[in-house]
């Protein structure tokens, strides 16, 4: 599928992993729609890709379909990519007894699981109603799972949950959404370099790297934005989760 004359809506865009993806697609010839809850940072990628910024929260339905309105106007809607999460790190049962604060689980699983079937299921209202190119095909929607998913290390259980549910919608969404001509494809990342990264020590950041297999180092969100591109130009892609971790198993801790 071809970018040109199209746009992409990217979700937690402002920086890392959703950064990186709205700066290939835009180069590779889509109208960037960059969402983010970050207004500076968000409104400054926007400028510099020539997309748009949308404020919004994916688990605000209002906002998210202003910021799908806002994508519609530069051009017909193809993509959609979900970036947006957070992570959260908790044992079911800490040292001392006490369990998972419920309230915590939940904030968990509505970012990351509902905050990324809210974008899927608007984002492909929207996608539907393009006209169709080649075999019927409309679009594609991109979410983000995580190795965790499969690997979910100790004080992970509300992010390896919420992860594992992405990767559990991929196929049963692709299946519904065939007939819209709409792929779904995940990717799993293992640990990029991204900002929150960042913050963390050198030899800390040398610790997260080896358990990766080859290459031994962080991910590079120029790679994620990669696969991404890769997906979207790849019709034949649809209804999988693609790990994208370096051959890392993660640990227990």
């Amino acid at each position: 599928m071809q970018l040109a004359g199209s746009s992409a809506l990217v979700t937690g865009a402002a920086s890392g992993l959703g950064a990186a993806t709205a700066r290939r697609l835009a180069a590779d010839g889509a109208k960037v729609v960059v969402v983010d809850r970050d207004e500076a940072r968000g409104a400054a990628l926007a400028a510099e890709i020539g997309g748009a910024f949308a404020k919004a929260d994916v688990t605000d339905a209002a906002q998210l379909e202003a910021a799908i309105t806002e994508a519609g106007k530069l051009a017909p809607l193809r993509v959609a990519v979900s970036c947006a999460g957070v992570g959260w790190a908790s044992r079911t049962l800490d040292k001392t007894g006490t369990p998972h604060k419920l309230d915590l689980f939940q904030t968990v699983i509505g970012i990351n699981l509902v905050g990324t079937f809210n974008v899927l299921r608007l984002a492909a209202a929207a996608i539907a109603k393009s006209e169709p190119l080649a075999h019927g095909a409309r679009g594609v929607i991109v979410n983000t799972a995580s190795v965790a998913a499969y690997d979910g290390q100790i004080g992970q259980i509300a992010y390896a949950a919420s992860k594992a549910g992405v990767v559990g919608m991929t196929l049963p969404a692709a299946r519904d959404l065939a007939p819209a001509g709409i792929r779904v494809v995940t990717i799993a990342p293992g640990i990029f370099d991204t900002p929150m990264l960042g913050t963390l020590p050198e030899d800390k950041r040398a610790a997260l790297a080896a358990d990766v297999v080859a290459p031994k180092r962080l991910g590079d969100p120029a790679e994620y934005a990669a696969l991404v591109a890769a997906v979207v130009g790849n019709d034949y892609l649809n209804g999988e989760t693609i790990r994208l971790d370096g051959a890392l198993r993660m640990p227990p801790k």
